[in-house]
């Protein structure tokens, strides 16, 4: 039992880096977050907005 308490412990303290399946889970999550990401900054009210305050700042008299 006492080895059993002291595996589990150098395994919680242990952090030798990222495994494969760690890595291909963040680079899923990635990609993902930046399919997300580029719909959202190509969609139509972001463009029009952009534009928006593009032509404002164009525009403004002094």
């Amino acid at each position: 039992m006492k080895n059993l308490k002291m595996r589990l412990m150098l395994l919680a303290v242990d952090d030798d880096g990222m495994s494969t399946a760690e890595y291909a889970i963040g680079t899923i999550a990635a990609a993902a977050f930046g399919a997300v990401l580029y719909t959202v900054v190509t969609g139509d009210s972001i463009v029009s907005a952009l534009t928006g305050i593009i032509d404002k700042a164009l525009n403004t008299q002094t």
